[in-house]
């Protein structure tokens, strides 16, 4: 038994990448943050357009409630300011409504971008590492930045004699359209959460 363990040891020839390092400097994952970040700021800009049209009813409303309260008016327009400020505060209930709904949706229609974009890179990033480790005649190959379900490395030691980062990346960026060696800094809008690393 130990010696067919040694045997299929011998036989295993394992090579490391840091995946986070390879998704995190993917053109295609700076193309997507970009195309995220720019969909975020869209949605905050009609977010801030629903919300100032929001503070201006409330300001109508309050001018009305205190034309309703004016002494100097009949009864009978008094009557109908209360009555134009109370279906003003119904509009501003159901626009409150509005945008909150928005909001979540915001949020929603954001993340499920990310993940689309995420599954989508992390299959291209495993084509490229399968076919480098198939050329190279590896049999394993471990993700250095990977971490346990405790929060500690899952690979706690390599030599880094066998690491394919570097080659994966040069490979997956050539022929970018735009240049790799820059990483998407722009902070994400207020709607947005960090696009985060697989």
């Amino acid at each position: 038994m130990a010696f067919m363990s040694g045997s299929a040891l011998a036989q295993t020839k394992i090579a490391t990448v840091d995946l986070r390092k390879l998704f995190d400097n993917y053109y295609k994952t700076k193309l997507a943050q970009a195309a995220i970040q720019d969909h975020a700021a869209q949605l905050d800009k009609d977010d801030k357009s629903m919300k100032d049209d929001l503070k201006k009813g409330g300001d109508d409303y309050q001018a009305l409630l205190q034309q309703a309260n004016d002494q100097a008016l009949s009864a009978d327009e008094r009557d109908r300011r209360k009555q134009a400020a109370a279906d003003k505060l119904k509009e501003l209930q159901t626009n409150k409504a509005t945008i909150d709904q928005y909001e979540r949706q915001a949020q929603t229609t954001l993340g499920e971008q990310r993940q689309r974009m995420r599954e989508k890179i992390l299959v291209d990033i495993k084509a490229a590492v399968t076919t480098k480790a198939k050329a190279g005649g590896y049999t394993l190959v471990f993700d250095t930045a990977a971490e346990t379900v405790n929060g500690t490395m899952a690979v706690v030691y390599t030599s880094g004699d066998n690491d394919l980062t570097d080659a994966i990346l040069a490979q997956i960026n050539a022929g970018a359209p735009i240049d790799t060696t820059t990483p998407v800094t722009t902070t994400p809008p207020s709607l947005t959460n960090n696009p985060g690393n697989p």
